[in-house]
């Protein structure tokens, strides 16, 4: 079982990708429980691939690195994704490299558990994860962990930031134990789930439409 991090932290050291790290340290065993080996666990420092992911939209394709860190994302059986709160939003840096990854595959997060967490300086913050992070990874058609967690810089060391992580941590293990189990519906060659059918792509004319409902015409002049 694979455990993917992506760390949008810039600095070095980054509480961005402590967060990230004490997130992985629990899910990645829970995830595997009660076998002793824990899942297999590859962080990608977005840092690392920022020149990358702003070639991307101009190329119109990945680089090697970039394309080795997409097919990481797509063949995970969960995602723990950090960002820094900039702008009471995500990062430029961590929208950058989802937009990069849907414009090569659309369909990599379908159906994929993704845990949802994000640094600040301040608790003021802490709302980013409802109003930009779930929104972005429902249009992605992931399944979003239930909780995700916020770290204040006043967070760390204080009570309360360890319980977070641990609920957190452990539905996102309970997701990958269930959602990799052999009843998963997954694609030929990926282990991802196939693609839903769009709905929208199929639209019913409106005169068709009023034609079902039976509607009488005006009547003739006499």
């Amino acid at each position: 079982m694979k455990l993917v991090v992506v760390s949008a932290g810039l600095s070095v050291p980054s509480s961005t990708r402590l967060l990230a790290d004490r997130l992985a340290a629990v899910a990645a065993p829970a995830a595997t429980a009660p076998e002793p080996a824990p899942a297999d666990v590859r962080v990608i420092e977005l840092r690392d691939l920022a020149v990358e992911i702003a070639h991307t939209f101009t190329s119109g394709f990945p680089a090697p690195a970039l394309a080795d860190a997409f097919a990481e994302v797509a063949a995970a059986d969960g995602l723990i994704v950090v960002t820094p709160v900039f702008s009471a939003s995500y990062s430029g840096l961590f929208k950058s490299f989802f937009d990069a990854l849907g414009v090569t595959d659309e369909d990599a997060l379908t159906g994929k558990p993704v845990l949802i967490a994000a640094t600040g300086g301040t608790a003021r913050h802490s709302l980013v994860l409802e109003h930009a992070l779930r929104p972005l990874f429902a249009y992605l058609k992931a399944v979003i962990v239930p909780t995700g967690v916020y770290a204040a810089s006043e967070d760390w060391g204080a009570e309360g930031l360890d319980a977070r992580i641990g609920r957190a941590a452990t539905e996102l293990a309970a997701l990958m134990a269930g959602l990799s189990g052999p009843s998963r519906a997954s694609g030929p060659s990926t282990g991802r789930p196939l693609p839903k059918r769009d709905s929208f792509e199929e639209v019913t004319p409106f005169a068709e439409r009023l034609a079902a409902l039976s509607v009488p015409g005006p009547s003739p002049a006499p």
